[in-house]
């Protein structure tokens, strides 16, 4: 079985790249502010492990709201970085590449602490792998760390420090602007590993 991985170039997807070691690493620029930081962070995890590294442009950044767009975030917005249907677009377009390279499983990097987003959720990933499996292709979806934390993932996956330090993490821009809930959680994970600040 090929397996692609959806590779933000985030503590999560750079974990699950080192744990699960995918054929592929698909990084998609949807318009996102922090797109440029994500991209070299996942190039540079693919590069190490000798993934196909793919990245998909396409500019919906008038459908975002919230950190991830520079904008206000929407009223029914959950937190602050929330874009409505992020998920379910990204898988879509990842397993629109995915197919096409012959792959017949895409990982995504949900974790059991997403559920502030509907669409991290373990019923929200089994209801989009039932939707994929329906069309031609069937490739199934996978999240294998939706019963995990940040923490657990990293110490289940033994990422060395040096390569965890790529991560991207910040929901604002290209650097990290150290006060968003993504640098956050990045500092309070580093933390807890006790790993220190990066």
């Amino acid at each position: 079985m090929t397996e692609a991985l959806l590779l933000s170039g985030g503590m999560d997807s750079i974990a699950i790249a080192w744990w699960r070691r995918p054929a592929i690493g698909i990084t998609i620029d949807y318009g996102q502010g922090p797109a440029p930081g994500e991209i070299r962070a996942a190039a540079a995890v693919a590069d190490q492990l000798g993934m196909q590294h793919v990245v998909i442009r396409s500019d919906l950044s008038a459908l975002g709201s919230g950190d991830l767009a520079g904008a206000a975030p929407l009223e029914i917005a959950p937190v602050r970085e929330w874009w409505p249907f992020r998920n379910q677009m990204l898988v879509t377009l990842a397993a629109m590449k995915a197919i096409q390279l012959n792959a017949d499983k895409l990982l995504i990097g949900c974790l059991k602490t997403d559920g502030a987003h509907a669409d991290g959720t373990p019923a929200f990933v089994s209801t989009l792998d039932a939707l994929l499996r329906l069309q031609e292709g069937s490739i199934k979806l996978e999240a294998p760390a939706i019963e995990l934390d940040a923490v657990e993932l990293i110490r289940t996956s033994s990422i060395p420090q040096e390569v965890l330090a790529w991560a991207h993490s910040c929901h604002v821009g290209e650097y990290a602007c150290g006060y968003c809930r993504g640098c956050h959680k990045h500092f309070t994970t580093h933390s807890a590993l006790g790993l220190g600040a990066y």
